[in-house]
């Protein structure tokens, strides 16, 4: 007979699994690798702590050379895994960031914010929001809290948040906390590169309606990681239920919205493109559509002409405000 310890109480296929004792097992998302000089891309980077009062930290990359006095955008990146696996230090989430700060000539930042469920909703916005307020606080003369590599390198008029699955979905939230906050009048975000955006809703549109087995399984994702009364119209995952703030209110001036053709909430990243352009939002709205691929996959395949093709994509957003990239 097996004990407690080895039955399975919830498997949350492909994330974790949850025995009858309580134990938690990460399946996805444990490899870690330590920062440094990166060979293949030659960028460089470092971990450091942000948030000392919660223990947030974060991982900072930079291009190995820069041109003396020049000031790179910068990118503060949420990764995803669904709000309970993965870090900036897992491998592939390491190399993505590597291979963008490459691409794209910039400073970014990997957020390291808390997991669920040692750490429950909304401590990953929370933690996201601080790292970001940390980042604003660099616009202040006072900077014995100041990260060399900001005050060095970066240009903090260019800004963006850039975010995968979950990552993404904490992208959008902050940008409507920025409005609302006194951070806002100082500190502006110039884009958001939302790479398939985990948003989700009780009620199935498009090719949901046809996958029963794949929306069932992200209705459990989600219900694990936010157990509330409203389920999967909670408005941390569906922007468009009652309560949630009107896209046209979202601060920042330009949007890339990234799908994957066979990706289950490629519908949901469609819809909010198609709303945010009906929204009456003042930005400027694209959207890209990764032909033949499912989600997140340019994470675990970053070599495949698709990934390229998507990172080349994010990289021209990324340096619009300098005038060095054009988007088609």
């Amino acid at each position: 007979m097996g004990s407690d310890t080895s039955e399975v109480a919830l498997d949350l296929f492909p994330y974790l699994k949850v025995y009858k004792d309580g134990t938690l097992e990460r399946i996805a998302g444990v490899e870690v690798v330590p920062p440094g000089l990166d060979h293949q891309t030659n960028v460089l980077s470092k971990d450091i702590l942000i948030v000392p009062q919660t223990g947030v930290s974060a991982r900072i990359y930079r291009p190995n050379f820069v041109i003396k006095d020049q000031k790179l955008p910068f990118v503060v990146y949420f990764h995803g895994g669904a709000f309970c696996v993965a870090s900036p230090a897992f491998p592939n989430y390491h190399n993505n960031l590597n291979k963008l700060v490459a691409e794209a000539n910039i400073v970014a930042l990997s957020v390291d914010y808390r997991l669920v469920p040692e750490h429950p909703l909304p401590t990953a916005y929370q933690d996201s929001w601080a790292a970001l307020q940390w980042v604003a606080s660099h616009k202040e003369e006072d900077g014995h809290h100041h990260e060399g590599w900001i005050k060095d390198y970066v240009d903090l008029d260019q800004v963006f948040l850039v975010g995968d699955s979950a990552g993404a979905n904490i992208a959008h939230h902050l940008a409507f906390r920025i409005k609302e906050s006194d951070l806002g009048q100082s500190f502006k975000i110039l884009g958001i590169g939302m790479i398939h955006p985990y948003f989700w809703g009780t009620n199935p549109i498009g090719s949901e309606t046809a996958d029963g087995l794949r929306k069932e399984l992200v209705d459990k994702w989600w219900l694990y990681v936010c157990p509330s009364d409203k389920g999967c119209d909670d408005p941390f995952i569906n922007p468009f239920v009652d309560g949630s703030p009107d896209l046209a209110g979202l601060a920042c001036h330009g949007i890339l919205v990234i799908v994957a053709e066979k990706d289950i909430l490629r519908d949901r990243g469609t819809f909010y493109y198609d709303k945010l352009v009906k929204s009456g939002w003042r930005g400027k709205a694209e959207i890209m559509e990764n032909e033949g691929e499912d989600h997140v996959f340019h994470i675990f395949n970053p070599d495949c002409n698709v990934a390229k093709s998507l990172m080349k994509r994010l990289a021209a957003f990324l340096n619009q405000g300098s005038g060095k990239g054009i988007v088609e």
